[in-house]
């Protein structure tokens, strides 16, 4: 069983999978979709980027009643941004079934706004263990319908120290519902919680079908000499992306201001952006609108980005499992990728410790020439646009496109990632064309209505 046609799912969500070029089914979706479906528990083992969002959420929608307002699927993720990534495509997938909502809920934004949306009900509520509990307590949010639970990255919920708060919230749901664990480890910790939580579970593990074609390069720089070293390094490999990993809050933001001093575009991701900033820094780093990003490893958790051709560890971390989390982002989708890792030779213990959790001899480099006189990179081949018509104004990114290709009259081609937010919108556009582009929607229409225009 390799197509999605061969599942038992309504006409009408058929139509919508292929509409979303959803035919062949990943290995881990073959899996586990067939039991889901029929409604067993299930703990599944997989890799991110391997299609487990469509594997637990076709389970979530085909058992909905869009006549019943109360909530009926609720997915658990550890981070903010995990939780909108898996949003949006469960959204992707209820296209079919008209008048089904889903709900976000998380921490790091007002509440009020959350409790308005949950006043007429939700089917489906995706949100992070803390807000979710926040909304149980307040009464905001009832589960006493919920017949599907779904824990995504359910070990990272629990390094990030939610045990006990996935727990709590899991009492306030009815016994008989089905249960879907996803994570890429099982550890003794996640045993444990499955015992507790589900109903004799399936396991399904899926390795990855390709080994990883990870570059992995050991770069020995001079003290005091990281910043030259990484823009050097930048100026040799030129990567179309890049994402750049420092320990601390005030690395990233001293880095962040170098860079930028050099002339190069870069943004900074850490704790102490708001939701909103984090959430606008994200979406320009997707929409390829600035190639680099440097962030902590606590704020680039949910990050996903298909085709990322190159990260950097700029501080070298801890531990290996930091090391290959982070060096993992690249190299997905049988894409070559390059891990580049800077060090001091003060730093040289970590070296060795790496050495020897992974087994393997590491060679360093040293880092080539930084050239002041030279581009760093290039400037992004898109801009990104921002429009006040969102999903609450029943835009969709087809109404974007139709209104640049046909009443504006631009190639299709030069439009790059398009996102709906609940009151704003988000294209991408070729750097070529973006400012003719700015100027026509600001004197143009989207569905008959005319958008205010920011262009990042």
């Amino acid at each position: 069983m390799t197509d999605f046609s061969m599942l038992e799912l309504p006409p009408a969500q058929q139509k919508n999978l292929r509409d979303l070029g959803y035919l062949k089914m990943t290995p881990v979706q073959m899996a586990a979709l067939p039991t889901a479906l029929a409604g067993v528990d299930q703990m599944i083992q997989a890799e991110t980027g391997s299609g487990k969002t469509v594997a637990f959420g076709l389970p979530g929608l085909q058992k909905i009643n869009p006549r019943d307002f109360s909530t009926q699927t609720l997915v658990m993720c550890p981070t903010r941004e995990l939780a909108a990534q898996v949003a949006v495509e469960i959204r992707r997938l209820a296209r079919f079934q008209a008048n089904l909502k889903v709900v976000v809920l998380c921490g790091g934004v007002p509440i009020g706004p959350q409790i308005g949306s949950l006043e007429h009900g939700a089917h489906v509520v995706v949100g992070t263990p803390g807000r979710l509990l926040d909304h149980l307590r307040k009464g905001t949010l009832v589960l006493p319908r919920l017949s599907v639970l779904v824990l995504d990255e359910a070990d990272r919920m629990l390094d990030m120290g939610f045990g006990e708060t996935v727990l709590d919230i899991i009492t306030k749901m009815p016994k008989t519902r089905q249960t879907i664990l996803c994570s890429a480890t099982l550890p003794d910790d996640i045993e444990r919680m499955s015992r507790h939580i589900q109903q004799q579970p399936e396991r399904i593990t899926v390795e990855s079908s390709q080994d990883p074609k990870i570059t992995e390069i050991f770069v020995r720089v001079d003290k005091g000499m990281k910043s030259d070293a990484l823009l050097g390094l930048l100026q040799t490999h030129q990567p179309e992306a890049v994402v750049v990993f420092c320990q601390t809050r005030k690395g990233v933001a001293q880095l962040a201001d170098a860079v930028n001093a050099s002339g190069m575009r870069a943004l900074a991701l850490h704790g102490d952006l708001d939701q909103r900033q984090r959430d606008d820094v994200l979406l320009r780093f997707r929409h390829g609108s600035v190639r680099m990003l440097i962030a902590t490893d606590v704020a680039a958790r949910g990050l996903d980005i298909a085709a990322l051709p190159m990260v950097i560890n700029f501080d070298l971390p801890h531990d290996s499992e930091t090391y290959i989390h982070r060096i993992g982002r690249t190299g997905r989708a049988e894409a070559d990728g390059v891990a580049l890792s800077l060090f001091e030779t003060s730093e040289k213990f970590k070296i060795e410790r790496l050495e020897a959790e992974l087994s393997s001899e590491i060679t360093p480099i040293t880092a080539p020439n930084y050239r002041p006189d030279a581009i760093v990179l290039p400037p992004a081949e898109f801009r990104t646009l921002e429009l006040s018509l969102g999903r609450k104004d029943k835009i969709r990114a087809g109404d974007i496109l139709g209104a640049i290709t046909g009443s504006l009259g631009f190639p299709s081609d030069i439009v790059g990632k398009i996102d709906i937010k609940d009151r704003a919108a988000f294209v991408s556009i070729h750097k070529s064309r973006a400012h003719d582009v700015f100027k026509a929607l600001g004197n143009g229409t989207v569905k008959r209505r005319r958008p205010k225009v920011r262009m990042y």
